[in-house]
């Protein structure tokens, strides 16, 4: 039972870490007032993007940058067409999810670099879980103590009365929403890093999981990796009770599989109600 309990909590830190980046991502873009439930096509992007460039050229290194890079890009999208076309932020999140599932479903099965077996050059996972728990602390400090991070908390509180002090909102939501596709890349990348190929839809759902903690959380930094821990911790006992009985009764791996997804929907219904979410969120 000790060592059942050992391999849960260590799964958790490693089933939280992709949470808990995408969650960062999401912070610095809803706290700067833009809805991101583009999380998930970001990740999708990074990490088909982080095998195809590891597979091509054999470079860790290469393949980060460009996983990076497609995240951040996709992020932009979402910005243009959020803040210059004043495209609802739902409406343009899904959107972005819809396209990126449909290219990269496509990709796996035209591009040769995403058909083989054999693991792509990627980061080893610890350099990506180091990342999120360094990058959680970084983040809390940034937008607590920094002349930046108050100039987010502003735009995303109050738009317009931030424009009166001499702010740009659009020109600090580019920037927030960069700095989420840099994060989302990193999660991405370390979602990749642990098969070391591509498979179709292989977030499977982790950004929108990610995007409960953070409203779990309460749009800060620290709450949101906890939440994340929460979720990683079920995933983990998701795992480990697939396949066991209970009370002599085998129950479909279906049941066992939507654990986390439970545990999202009823942590929501029941502690969402209580956080505040940032003023200005989805205003122009």
């Amino acid at each position: 039972m000790t060592n059942d309990m050992m391999q849960v909590l260590m799964s958790t830190v490693v089933l939280s870490g992709p949470l808990i980046l995408a969650a960062l991502g999401g912070l610095f873009s809803e706290r700067s007032g833009v809805i991101n439930i583009a999380l998930e096509g970001k990740m999708l992007g990074a990490a088909c993007t982080a095998v195809f460039i590891g597979a091509q050229t054999g470079s860790p290194l290469l393949s980060l940058i460009g996983a990076l890079g497609a995240a951040v890009i996709i992020g932009l999208i979402h910005a243009v067409l959020t803040q210059v076309y004043n495209v609802d932020h739902i409406i343009s999140g899904m959107g972005l999810n819809a396209s990126i599932l449909g290219a990269t479903t496509l990709f796996a099965k035209t591009l040769p670099q995403l058909q083989t077996d054999e693991a792509a050059a990627i980061f080893p996972s610890s350099f990506f879980w180091t990342m999120a728990f360094v990058l959680a602390g970084a983040a809390a400090l940034y937008i607590a103590r920094t002349r930046g991070g108050l100039h987010l908390l502003a735009v995303g509180n109050d738009p317009d009365k931030s424009r009166q002090m001499g702010l740009n909102p659009v020109k600090i939501r580019f920037k927030s929403l960069a700095v989420a596709g840099l994060l989302c890349g990193l999660s991405g990348a370390l979602i990749a890093s642990t098969s070391g190929n591509f498979v179709p839809n292989m977030t499977d759902g982790r950004g929108y999981i990610a995007l409960a903690a953070l409203i779990l959380g309460g749009w800060r930094a620290i709450p949101a990796l906890l939440a994340c821990l929460l979720f990683g911790f079920f995933h983990a006992l998701e795992l480990m009770l697939q396949g066991q009985p209970i009370l002599g009764v085998d129950l479909p791996p279906e049941l066992w599989q939507s654990l986390p997804y439970a545990a999202a929907l009823i942590a929501l219904a029941l502690f969402a109600g209580h956080n505040k979410a940032p003023a200005g969120l989805g205003r122009p």
